[in-house]
């Protein structure tokens, strides 16, 4: 519709989750009406969040250095460890305040309709960090829908014949809501009531 940069701007804007053509629209004739230094720092943010931004080597979760700064924490306790789909689902848990523990980081849920299986997410990544025998508790704190019922019930398969403790959050989180969008108490009652995942309702 419009002619040269000003439309491949909208069509990159278009692209982003969530940002329909209208929206795409809207942001770029805001950017052309934006003071130029405004522009250079929103340009200068999307190259360095390019560039230095990368997965921890631990839990995969975003960190500007190899390890994200609640692995390097030592005062976190490393007996429990956290799973959760996506990055921006630890900073929800974090603002809780109810975990202490260590996070791991899956990139996704199991979903054959997206030809998503357990090999597309970090599940092996998860089992050798409990080779050692240091971790006692697994919290799986996966999104409450289909998709994260069934990434739930697979990892406890597995998880369970390893002797480790598993359990899931509780109820208080809206079954087919997201993780991400639930609010800290709601968040918070879900890890304080959070239900141990045994070989009997494995099976059930």
């Amino acid at each position: 519709m419009y002619e040269g940069p000003i439309q491949d701007l909208i069509d990159e804007l278009g692209r982003l989750p969530g940002i329909g053509p209208k929206g795409a629209q809207r942001i770029a004739f805001h950017i052309l009406t934006t003071d130029k230094a405004d522009v250079e720092r929103l340009a200068h943010a999307l190259r360095e969040v390019t560039e230095k931004v990368r997965f921890c080597a631990t839990c995969f979760n975003i960190s500007a250095e190899e390890t994200c700064r609640v692995c390097r924490d030592p005062r976190r306790d490393r007996t429990s460890i956290c799973v959760v789909e996506e990055s921006k689902d630890v900073a929800a848990v974090e603002r809780t305040h109810e975990f202490r523990g260590l996070y791991h980081v899956l990139g996704g849920a199991i979903s054959p309709i997206d030809n998503v299986g357990p090999a597309d997410l970090r599940i092996r990544e998860l089992c050798l960090r409990l080779a050692d025998g240091t971790v006692t508790e697994v919290i799986l704190a996966t999104d409450p829908n289909l998709e994260g019922e069934a990434t739930a019930t697979y990892i406890s398969r597995l998880l369970l014949p390893m002797g480790v403790t598993v359990s899931r959050l509780a109820s208080g989180l809206p079954v087919g809501g997201d993780l991400e969008y639930a609010d800290e108490v709601t968040l918070g009652r879900a890890f304080q009531g959070r239900r141990r995942i045994s070989e009997e309702t494995r099976t059930a």
